[in-house]
């Protein structure tokens, strides 16, 4: 896992600088709102780190997930003039973090102290890991990879906005329509299942706690039907599918396929590899059956397609 998380790190400084240097340079409009969220980020950050240190709960950075992209989208909407397409941007982020803020507060993770609530378990598990037991192990994963490094990928993720900021003059077309309707499917996709899953969850637990046999779907203990049943983790597929659609509006807006903001949809990819690869060690150790699921469902796409 340290391994991994240093690779992501690294991958997080490269990449972003790489691509910064083979684009066109930034305008002095959009360094000075770059280095404002800069700032934001380096703050939220901090925030994140400090709390859940105090309090034990590494969740602060989940709380805010759905919600610190929209502050990125709306500031940088607001210092391009309101641009439509920028407000569009927006607008799209805002649903997206609307309808995960609402998945995230039905599992218990807020609370009136917002520092406080349900904890994501991997966090635990992660403890656990010999590579990361004791306190300054986890002190330094805590402040590089769960705080800083979640808290600078959900900037980049929405910077696309701040290159859409250079075609200001450039109207709507054709790409930004498609790319506002990708980004509207699969935002629904990654609803449904969200919602199966849920429901899931749901039943196996009251089923649990009335002394019920797990019988028919449920005796296998993990979600496998619906969306389930062609993809291993079709809300992570969606969700990714989400961003790089994300990205299309730069495109649009500049007229070139290739910029640096791509850096912040590529790195949420290599984040979900990593984070499906540790979620499902759980479930094979937990479920019998997972290891036979894994086997003849695709990951992020069904397995016909691969």
């Amino acid at each position: 896992m340290i391994k991994t998380s240093i690779i992501l790190i690294l991958t997080f400084i490269v990449v972003p600088i790489a691509t910064y240097y083979l684009d066109d340079p930034l305008t002095p409009e959009q360094s000075g709102i770059l280095w404002n969220c800069i700032y934001i980020c380096l703050g939220v950050a901090t925030y994140c780190f400090i709390v859940s240190q105090l309090t034990g709960n590494c969740s602060q950075v989940d709380k805010l997930w759905s919600i610190i992209p929209l502050v990125y989208a709306w500031y940088i909407a607001v210092g391009g003039g309101m641009d439509t397409r920028l407000v569009l941007m927006a607008v799209l982020v805002t649903l997206w973090g609307m309808r995960l803020t609402y998945n995230f507060s039905r599992r218990g993770a807020y609370s009136w102290k917002f520092w406080t609530g349900e904890e994501d378990y991997r966090w635990e598990v992660l403890r656990q890991k010999p590579e990361l037991k004791g306190k300054v192990r986890w002190f330094l994963f805590n402040l590089f990879f769960i705080s800083f490094y979640q808290q600078g990928l959900l900037l980049l993720i929405t910077l696309p906005t701040l290159i859409a900021l250079r075609g200001t003059d450039t109207p709507l077309g054709l790409l930004d329509y498609l790319a506002a309707a990708l980004f509207i499917f699969f935002l629904v996709i990654e609803t449904i299942a969200d919602q199966q899953q849920w429901n899931y969850q749901q039943e196996k637990h009251r089923k649990i706690k009335a002394g019920e046999k797990l019988t028919g779907i449920y005796a296998l203990g993990f979600t496998h039907t619906g969306l389930w049943r062609w993809m291993r983790h079709p809300n992570y597929m969606a969700e990714q599918a989400i961003w790089i659609t994300f990205y299309l509006f730069s495109v649009a807006a500049t007229g070139s396929w290739l910029n640096w903001s791509i850096a912040g949809c590529l790195l949420l990819l290599v984040l979900f590899q990593g984070s499906s690869d540790f979620s499902e060690s759980i479930s094979a150790e937990k479920y019998p059956e997972y290891k036979a699921y894994q086997e003849k469902t695709g990951r992020f796409l069904p397995k016909y397609i691969l």
